[in-house]
């Protein structure tokens, strides 16, 4: 990986991290669960319907880098918002012609990722940290950018509140970076308030120039 040595790094956990990040997050996402229950349960039926089939879309992502340095992947769980539709070769059409209305209207609330909350409750992922994305990208981060698997992976993250899909991939990586190094209570509650403003202001949802991100093919540097 282009990281290096320096990738195998793992980040030393402080008081926070260590005895109080991840029983809080437990306990949001079980306390979630509970109350948006009926709203799952609706979407899932919706979903079925809408997609004409499985409502559910899962992928293999990296999770916290393992003590021994090596990688963790887990199944992400979101509500599907595209379509599988293809051309007469056979290929997925573009995300623009898959993203039909029901999936905008998902991801403009951010209500396709709630089936996270599960991925949260089993350990996979926290309440707030780097958001987890593409195994493929693991190999095309440098060294600065493979820092953001030294925490688990987020349902929210500074780069969420910074612009989220709008922003370049090196500025989302410098705020995930940036939440690394400052991991506390009070900067995870103030990003969870700042995300609500955020979705209920539906910032940054598409990217600059198509409806979802552009892939992360590295950096220069």
């Amino acid at each position: 990986m282009k990281g290096g040595n320096d990738y195998m790094r793992h980040k030393p956990y402080g008081f926070y991290e260590r005895f109080v990040k991840r029983p809080q997050d437990f306990f949001c996402a079980l306390l979630a669960l509970i109350v948006l229950s009926p709203l799952l349960l609706i979407l899932t039926i919706l979903g079925a319907i809408v997609m004409r089939g499985n409502p559910f879309f899962t992928q293999a992502r990296p999770g916290r880098r393992k003590k021994d340095g090596s990688d963790y992947i887990f199944k992400l769980i979101k509500f599907r918002t595209m379509s599988n539709a293809r051309d007469k070769n056979g290929e997925l059409l573009p995300d623009e012609v898959r993203l039909n209305g029901y999936g905008r209207a998902l991801r403009a609330l951010s209500l396709d990722e709630l089936p996270e909350l599960f991925n949260i409750l089993i350990g996979d992922m926290a309440v707030v940290g780097p958001r987890p994305l593409l195994v493929r990208y693991l190999e095309r981060y440098n060294e600065h950018q493979a820092r953001r698997h030294e925490v688990r992976p987020g349902f929210t993250g500074l780069a969420q509140v910074h612009g989220r899909n709008s922003i370049s991939w090196e500025e989302k990586f410098d705020w995930d970076v940036q939440y690394v190094d400052r991991i506390t209570f009070a900067g995870d509650w103030k990003i969870i308030f700042q995300t609500v403003r955020t979705v209920l202001k539906r910032e940054g949802i598409n990217g600059a120039d198509s409806a979802t991100m552009t892939e992360f093919m590295g950096s220069n540097s």
